[in-house]
């Protein structure tokens, strides 16, 4: 198993936009090998006393934080799903993207524990 997370502030009337943009990215990335994604809106983001969600993100007054991940079999198949989205093409934007993606911050991860999974 191999994780991707990200945090993205999206303004908050782009909610709507926001899950369109992810049911999309969704349908490729499973085509591509990816077996879950989890995107979640903000419902309890505090202020942090040195750092937080917000501050990490550069989020501006009416932005909402999105909290996502993708789990992958492994880093290779990450790595081979991505060097064939780009080579297809899969991962060429159309229209307009629903937040600034320059403020996205993105990581990838190898899981130390797991609960709740066979």
């Amino acid at each position: 198993m191999y994780i991707v997370g990200l945090v993205i502030p999206v303004p908050a009337e782009k909610m709507e936009a926001y899950r369109t943009w992810a049911e999309n990215g969704a349908r490729i990335f499973k085509k591509y090998g990816c077996l879950e994604i989890v995107e979640s809106w903000e419902d309890y983001v505090p202020d942090g006393k040195q750092t937080d969600f917000r501050r990490a993100v550069g989020a501006k007054e009416g932005e909402k934080i999105v909290f996502t991940w993708q789990i992958w079999p492994d880093k290779a198949s990450l790595s081979a799903a991505e060097a064939r989205m780009h080579a297809d093409g899969a991962l060429d934007v159309e229209g307009e993207i629903p937040f600034d993606p320059s403020r996205l911050i993105v990581g990838c991860f190898n899981p130390l524990h797991v609960m709740g999974r066979g």
